[in-house]
Formats: C-alpha cells, structure tokens, sequence
C-alpha cells in the first residue's frame, strides 16, 4: 500500500465514536455502537512541549468532556495519553473522563 492509499484509510476518530453537540459543554464525542468496559478507544495526546500543557491532541482528544462520574480514563503510555473505558457504554452515550486527574489540565488550574 502506498503511503497516499494509507492516507486516505485515515479515520480521525476511531469507528464506533462520532462528534455532536454535547449537554454537558459545547461539542461531545459519542458512542455510536456499544463498547465493552476496558476498550482501548485510542490515543488523546501526544508528548510535545513545543505545546500548549506539553501536548498536542488528536481528533479524540479534542472532544470527550469532563465529569465526576466518568465512563472512560486517560491512561499514560510514554509519549501516549489513551483513552479506555471504564464501564460498558451504551450506543448513544457520551465519554467522558475526569479531568482533575491529569497533569494537561492542572497546569492552568
């Protein structure tokens, strides 16, 4: 496969997840399909100092918003911040993680 055939099999956001407009704030990233507890769902952030919280974000990264009660997790895998979840989530539901718990939102707080 070349490398533009692999660029145009580039999906920003892993199958199953689509972005709408949340209740919770602004844009929201949404199961689509069910997803079983502990699924990798992909990679939030890359390590890069050259931005803002020394990391750049991904598509996925851009939209799951913050709850108390949150359905998946940031895990750190070296330069990696992934997303997992924590529980079974139905088709329809919004992801979310607790921000209060990673080092990319402390540094403003």
């Amino acid at each position: 496969m070349s490398n533009f055939e692999k660029l145009k099999t580039f999906d920003p956001l892993p199958s199953g997840l689509t972005i709408k407009k949340s209740p919770i704030h602004g844009l929201g990233l949404f199961a689509i399909t069910e997803i079983s507890s502990q699924t990798e769902l992909g990679i939030s952030h890359v390590k890069d100092d050259r931005f803002s919280h020394g990391y750049i974000r991904t598509p996925l990264g851009g939209f799951f918003n913050h709850s108390k009660k949150p359905n998946c997790e940031a895990i750190y895998d070296g330069d990696f911040i992934k997303i997992k979840t924590l529980i079974n989530i139905n088709s329809g539901d919004e992801i979310t993680v607790d921000y209060t718990k990673h080092d990319w939102i402390k540094a403003d707080q």
